[in-house]
């Protein structure tokens, strides 16, 4: 029997076909819609509602040294709370081993094997220099995808809206991840883009290294032109900088505004309360799609251009 045909076929429970339940939710859904508007109407727009406060950075603890700012703030409770998942995880998954895995044991086995094979092995030909770099894989993929995780947890870190709860104002809850904010991206690309410069200098010396950085072919090519090339390699290495932070950020940040909006934010925003019931699966399907895909798939990409980059950086042609 075809798809098509079973969707017209009636449930024997219900009476109603597939098709005709499909249609039924959305009328339904469009009936409520209907209704918030006709009891709620339209406030008009609400200036007090600023959704780039939710992003801002205030400082909890000023913490001040030299002249530099080590203010712990939202972002840092976050970082931190995916480091102590990290270590903490794993610490008990490796107490925790047993010969019959459960779940658990079974998806971080798999994690831990991706991130050897898929990710260290695959792209990093010296065996020895791939067991010396894999702990740090491991470490970077744990670390974002913690971190990306608990950004889709309400937790009460919302500073910039407070809920006055018998007069006292607290945080109200808040989606929020700390890799939503360019400058913990930016360092890890930073601290990835210094590493493997280091290493493609150890493993060939600085002058060949540099001229690694030719495509092989060019050895009939006059030197204006191999100097051309030359440069061109140069600014795409610095062009790593930005790619490879701004991915992550950009995607983080996408979805949390996505969720955001769609999630009622467009609503208090227009002041129109019908506005949140049409919205609201929308962002049901986001937040599957994030937390499902997207958390999991940047921290893998951000974790094998790593490995893509040493791996390249140290492999004796370019």
């Amino acid at each position: 029997m075809s798809a098509a045909a079973h969707e017209e076929m009636p449930d024997t429970k219900t009476g109603f076909s597939t098709k005709a339940k499909v249609f039924l939710g959305i009328g339904v859904w469009l009936a409520v819609a209907i209704a918030f508007g006709l009891i709620f109407g339209s406030d008009g727009k609400n200036d007090n509602f600023k959704p780039q406060e939710e992003f801002r950075l205030e400082p909890w603890v000023n913490i001040n040294l030299g002249g530099i700012d080590l203010s712990i703030n939202k972002a840092v409770l976050y970082l931190f709370i995916a480091a102590a998942l990290t270590v903490g995880i794993m610490v008990w998954i490796a107490n925790k081993m047993q010969q019959k895995p459960n779940r658990i044991q079974t998806a971080v086995e798999v994690a831990y094997d991706v991130t050897k094979t898929d990710i260290t092995r695959t792209n990093i030909d010296d065996e020895r220099l791939a067991k010396r770099w894999f702990p740090f894989f491991g470490a970077l993929f744990f670390f974002l995808f913690f971190s990306n995780m608990i950004g889709y947890i309400p937790l009460p870190t919302n500073t910039a809206h407070p809920v006055d709860i018998f007069g006292i104002e607290v945080p109200s809850f808040a989606l929020y991840a700390a890799t939503a904010n360019i400058a913990v991206p930016l360092v890890l690309t930073l601290m990835v883009w210094i590493s493997y410069h280091v290493e493609g200098v150890k493993a060939k010396g600085l002058f060949p290294y540099l001229a690694s950085w030719l495509p092989a072919g060019l050895e009939d090519m006059n030197p204006i032109g191999k100097a051309a090339i030359f440069m061109i390699e140069v600014i795409s290495h610095f062009v790593r900088l930005i790619s490879l932070s701004v991915r992550l950020f950009a995607n983080i940040l996408a979805g949390h505004l996505l969720l955001l909006f769609m999630g009622g934010g467009l609503a208090v925003l227009l002041g129109i309360a019908a506005l949140g019931v049409l919205t609201f699966p929308m962002a049901f399907a986001f937040y599957v799609f994030e937390v499902g895909i997207v958390a999991t798939l940047q921290a893998f990409i951000f974790t094998i251009l790593t490995a893509i980059y040493i791996g390249g950086a140290t492999a004796e042609s370019h």
